[in-house]
């Protein structure tokens, strides 16, 4: 980008607002470090570290071997000993390296009498940026059945910031999941607050109001679900309310039973493959405790069962795209 583009270019990018959060907190909070492949010298993968290392030393942005398993094991340990880790994974899909010392160590430490494991895992994930299926994972459904582990996926550059700060404070593991698509996405550049806040962990927020039918979503779902509802509202005179997570794990179950209750109907949207996603305990949340409010089944759109396609027009196909949400959602509409 030229200077002058930069100069044009205003508010702050997801992957930014990441990087100003824990460069505040590291600044904050001596205790606060960095863990992870090519996090120090090379600044990150993405460079969200970028020029870390002159400012906080190879002590607080440590360079590991590759070798994600050692790591969590890394992190883990210096949890234990009062420091607070933020570990790196270049790519989602590798965490699969680390599941072991993630559910049977970091998730339990607190439970089996050891302490909390004060630490964040985070890392880019999704599709949609032709990166095939060994770089576009949403790991989310892998880590839902583990007691212990908080999850958040952002869809702006505020709540980003916000996360990633409160995951840093949080005295137990959070998985912060970060989708590469949004990372320099201009439509979700927003000027950020000056003083220091937080978004709490464990609670939605309603990203568009609504009263004929509900989307519940995250991460970058979010937008096409918003475009979705704006395209319904000018062809078909629909209201569509939007529901953005934020929080995976806990989930904030009050928000969706109150979007239920409002619009009596609900479509739940995940970019993760339909069978076994969150959006089938989505489901039965609803199911089981707003039942008698439910005008119509719920839906789910989600990508197919198949590992992600490189090729882009196959990737496009294998996604949830903006016409299969608009057809679901009329569908939902009619019933």
């Amino acid at each position: 980008m030229t200077t002058a583009a930069k100069q044009e270019a205003k508010g702050t990018t997801l992957i930014e607002a990441i990087r100003q959060g824990i460069h505040e907190e590291m600044t904050r909070d001596e205790s606060v470090f960095v863990i992870g492949e090519d996090i120090g010298a090379y600044g990150g993968a993405f460079k969200l570290t970028e020029g870390f290392i002159d400012e906080f030393g190879p002590e607080r942005m440590i360079d590991t071997p590759i070798s994600e398993a050692a790591i969590v094991g890394a992190a883990c340990g210096a949890a234990l000993l009062g420091m607070k880790p933020v570990a790196e994974f270049q790519f989602i899909d590798f965490i699969s390296c680390g599941f072991d010392m993630l559910t049977n160590y970091a998730a339990k430490s607190r439970y089996r009498g050891c302490g909390g494991i004060q630490a964040v895992f985070r890392g880019p994930c999704g599709s949609g940026v032709r990166g095939g299926p060994f770089h576009s994972l949403n790991a989310e459904s892998f880590f839902l059945n583990t007691a212990g582990l908080k999850m958040v996926e952002p869809s702006t550059a505020y709540d980003a910031k916000g996360l990633i700060k409160a995951a840093i404070r949080d005295p137990d593991p959070v998985l912060f999941f970060e989708h590469k698509k949004l990372y320099r996405l201009p439509r979700l550049r927003e000027e950020l607050p000056e003083e220091d806040y937080i978004v709490e962990i464990g609670k939605a927020r309603t990203a568009r109001e609504g009263k004929d039918l509900s989307i519940i979503t995250f991460g970058a779902q979010v937008l096409n679900a918003l475009d979705a509802a704006e395209h319904l509202e000018k062809e078909d005179g629909l209201s569509v309310e939007v529901i953005d997570l934020r929080s995976l794990a806990p989930l904030d179950k009050d928000a969706i039973l109150a979007t239920v209750k409002k619009t009596n109907r609900v479509m739940i949207l995940h970019e993760s493959s339909l069978t076994g996603g969150i959006g089938g305990e989505l489901s039965a949340i609803i199911a089981e405790e707003a039942f008698e409010w439910l005008d119509a089944p719920v839906i789910r759109v989600a990508s197919i069962d198949a590992p992600v396609p490189f090729a882009p027009q196959m990737e496009d196909y294998f996604l949830p795209g903006l016409d299969e949400i608009v057809e679901a959602c009329r569908r939902l509409a009619a019933y």
